[in-house]
């Protein structure tokens, strides 16, 4: 019987991933893979967050994530072109065009080592004159270690922003499972190499920002090694390839992603510096874990996701545009479980907290969750329409609104902490307002596009 019952659901798994059109059968057996790989990345970061905590203390482990925010600042300086790859390797290889790939992921990897080989060299010669302890708001005495600290993590960063247009390669090519295992590697690398530390080291930040930073890299360098030896050698960077009269044409779409970036990095990113400033490290702590355990929501959601932005660069070449309406329908329908989910996970939450963290370890308000929790619903909610109007490059709304939110987002969360004395919770709170994009522009940019059938200002 019990055999019988296992055939039976491996017919129906076989038979679910082998029905529909050939762009939805390849995005679910991508995503069923990504299921179980994302389980096991998200196990693992749930895991490093107590051991980290635990190695370090509080404090410390909130200095770590706040240097690693105003480093993310530097993301900036990818100007987009990343996103603008992403969509002009899927125009290429949907068109045949192997050469005109090779090409854009050659001149993607020329420029951005040396826009980033220049930013760092910059950061060596200034950071020695940046008061860390003052910008962090922490005692001098870590000053030297987060100095040493700073310049750990920023090389990681100008690394890693050049090694992953690999998983951007393969994201465009509609199989973000493999791009999900790089990271999966890393991370396990990173927990195997916190594990050791723990046995053998005192609790040390810069031990701690080694082990969160050369492990990623391990994986990048190892995955580019593997892919463009095997099914990516066609596309391999090469010195011939290298054209910089085709930069332009990445960095017309990718400067309009650049901005958005921008946007996203100041609108995101600097929570942990606002929170520092004005809290103290150990709330940024409280804020990250908040942030941790509701983004399962949002793994779990770009999981479905991620294959939406190539698939509809293809779609909407094509003018399928029932399958898009499909699309965005099972979507909306995937938002409303994962509401009632994060519902549930909400109303457990502080049981959760002690359950994973040791009771009493970290003392999180309810507020801060209940806002957590609503701004990755509205989040979720927006990124599907986000992710069909960034394949399809229709971005000027998006782009104008990412010039208006960051502004928004600041003056709304020093105004609730300023003036209305609110906690680390405002942070949450003003992000959701800021997200114009998120909740209106983007569901009615769709609308416009596929339901009324316009161009315009919608299109663009």
């Amino acid at each position: 019987m019990a055999i019988f019952m296992v055939n039976s659901i491996k017919r129906s798994i076989k038979n679910f991933l082998s029905q529909g059109h050939e762009r939805s059968v390849k995005a679910k057996k991508n995503i069923v893979t990504t299921i179980l790989i994302k389980g096991a990345s998200i196990g693992i970061s749930l895991v490093l967050v107590p051991l980290t905590i635990n190695y370090v203390n509080v404090e410390i482990y909130g200095i770590w994530l706040t240097i690693s925010s105003i480093v993310a600042w530097f993301s900036f300086f990818d100007i987009g072109l990343t996103q603008g790859l992403r969509n002009k390797f899927a125009e290429a290889k949907a068109a045949g065009d192997d050469e005109s790939a090779q090409i854009y992921v050659s001149t993607t990897y020329a420029v951005l080592g040396i826009i980033f080989t220049t930013v760092w060299l910059i950061f060596l010669v200034v950071n020695p004159y940046l008061n860390w302890a003052n910008m962090l708001n922490v005692s001098v005495e870590f000053s030297s270690e987060i100095s040493l600290l700073a310049v750990i993590v920023f090389t990681y960063f100008c690394l890693q922003f050049v090694l992953r247009v690999i998983t951007t390669i393969i994201t465009a090519d509609q199989e973000p499972a493999k791009a999900s295992l790089i990271d999966l590697v890393g991370q396990a690398v990173a927990l195997l190499i916190i594990v050791v530390l723990i046995h053998t080291t005192e609790g040390s930040l810069t031990d701690l920002g080694l082990a969160l930073c050369i492990a990623p890299i391990f994986a990048l360098v190892g995955a580019n090694i593997f892919f463009f030896s095997g099914k990516y050698k066609p596309y391999r960077p090469s010195w011939h390839k290298i054209k910089f009269l085709h930069a332009k044409s990445l960095f017309n779409l990718g400067g309009v992603f650049f901005v958005i970036q921008i946007a996203s990095v100041v609108q995101y990113e600097s929570a942990n510096i606002i929170i520092s400033r004005n809290f103290g490290p150990a709330e940024v702590t409280s804020y990250n874990i908040v942030y941790k355990y509701f983004g399962v929501l949002n793994m779990v959601f770009m999981i479905f996701i991620i294959p939406f932005w190539s698939a509809s660069t293809e779609a909407f070449l094509k003018h399928d545009f029932s399958w898009i309406k499909n699309s965005i329908r099972k979507y909306n329908l995937l938002n409303l479980a994962m509401f009632v989910v994060g519902f549930v996970m909400l109303l457990g939450s502080n049981f959760i907290y002690d359950l994973w963290l040791g009771e009493g370890t970290v003392e999180i308000d309810f507020y801060l969750s209940l806002f957590g929790f609503l701004f990755f619903s509205v989040g979720m909610f927006g990124s599907k329409y986000v992710n069909f109007l960034n394949g399809i490059g229709a971005l000027r709304l998006q782009f104008w609104s990412s010039l208006i939110s960051p502004i928004l987002y600041i003056g709304i969360v020093l105004i609730l902490i300023k003036v209305f004395k609110m906690g680390v919770y405002a942070v949450f709170i003003a992000a959701i307002i800021a997200n114009v994009n998120a909740y209106l522009l983007a569901p009615l940019q769709y609308y416009m596009i596929i339901v009324k059938g316009k161009s315009g200002i919608w299109i663009r």
